[in-house]
């Protein structure tokens, strides 16, 4: 039977019409688009055209588009040169315990530099208040960084009235859309942000495709220096298919959107329903303002890596966290900052997260055989885990 894949918070699969898109450059208009031949000159326009389609994706000029490798490059990118810009305010950034990695370690790293960093802390639903961000700023606030949605547990945060209460001092605000763009409906006007970072293989883009957006009244300053590409801001060769390949894309999760979010936020519903009558399963994030595809639990009794492999070996393939962060045996650092102690290496209790998260190509069947397989699956996890953790495991029985 064929494997279930639901990790699409980790990286979707390409949409056929994105691919379609994309071959045309790997096999016939494989020119340079800095060169001024006819290939050359096809290539730019579509890179341009790909620009174009991207910022009315998300409500911005086409000339506030940059593309970047991917998330973590615009991230980045979006920090550092919030820093250069506002110098001379001054050296406090504001962010979350709740972040991706690509933000939260490029302001631990900024940190190192000398900037003061206040990370806030989340609910026990993962969000952060217009509130928190209104106490947080003051005179010399240089940047706000707060993402959209949680890759981990799904939650959709406030961020339009965050960016409001961040302009108290003039500050610049960033929020990382990775996992929101092309799931759920975002305009930057609305949301009255700065700068806002998106990654292609997150809506059925190829990898190694992203962008940032950048408000024109920020000024980015440069991170690659080289040839002047993308209005001298990020030199080297565009990547001419992956551009391409994001644009269709996200052109494509736009034009269905609302389709895809009724059918995704069905599928969702109905698995979250039937796990959590499962003894010791329960539900992360926030249980109604959160993404449509993305389901997260708590499973007591088990280590995350003994379930996420009983599962796949039963042909469900899902995650217990961050991807990024997979495999450092380490609990994760926004399920501690929620609250969930037991996650903690000197905690005596067991128990893991588990991340169900779909796309437009699972069906019901698929939740319904998920359900169906996960008692299994937790039965051979709790056995492998009591045998590494030499517990008594019986509590967990019901």
């Amino acid at each position: 039977m064929k494997p279930i894949y639901a990790d699409n918070a980790a990286t979707t699969a390409l949409s056929e019409y994105a691919l379609s898109k994309m071959l045309p450059y790997f096999t016939e208009q494989y020119g340079n688009p800095s060169s001024i031949h006819t290939f050359g000159i096809a290539a730019k326009n579509a890179v341009e055209n790909a620009r174009r389609t991207v910022a009315q994706a998300i409500g911005a000029r086409v000339n506030e588009i940059y593309f970047t490798s991917g998330g973590t490059e615009a991230d980045n990118w979006a920090l550092f040169a919030a820093c250069r810009l506002k110098k001379k305010q001054g050296k406090h950034i504001v962010t979350t315990q709740i972040e991706h990695s690509a933000v939260y370690r490029t302001a631990l790293e900024l940190e190192k530099q000398g900037y003061e960093i206040t990370f806030l802390i989340p609910d026990t639903y993962g969000l952060i208040t217009p509130e928190q961000i209104a106490d947080a700023v003051r005179p010399d606030t240089i940047l706000v960084s707060v993402m959209l949605a949680s890759n981990e547990v799904g939650t959709v945060l406030p961020i339009a009235d965050m960016a409001a209460a961040a302009k108290r001092y003039g500050a610049l605000f960033h929020t990382d859309a990775v996992q929101a763009v092309g799931h759920i409906p975002v305009d930057v006007r609305g949301l009255g942000v700065d700068m806002l970072s998106l990654s292609a293989h997150k809506f059925h883009g190829p990898k190694g495709a992203g962008a940032l957006y950048a408000s024109i009244r920020v000024p980015l300053a440069p991170m690659i220096f080289g040839g002047g590409q993308e209005k001298g801001r990020r030199s080297g060769t565009a990547n001419v298919t992956g551009a391409v390949g994001m644009a269709a894309a996200l052109e494509e999760s736009v034009n269905n959107l609302e389709r895809d979010a009724s059918h995704l936020t069905f599928m969702r519903d109905h698995l979250i329903a039937k796990l959590l009558t499962l003894p010791g399963v329960s539900l992360t994030g926030h249980p109604t303002q959160r993404l449509p595809g993305h389901a997260s639990f708590f499973v007591s009794g088990v280590e995350g890596e003994p379930l996420v492999r009983a599962l796949s070996d039963l042909g469900i393939c899902v995650s217990s966290g961050s991807a990024c962060s997979a495999g450092s045996g380490e609990p994760s650092r926004v399920l501690v900052a929620m609250g969930y102690e037991m996650l903690r290496r000197e905690s005596k209790e067991r128990a893991a997260p588990v991340r169900i998260s779909l796309s437009r190509y699972n069906t019901l069947e698929e939740m319904d055989r998920i359900v169906s397989l996960f008692p299994q699956a937790i039965e051979i996890a709790r056995e492998k885990t009591a045998a590494l953790f030499s517990f008594d495991d019986t509590v967990f029985d019901e």
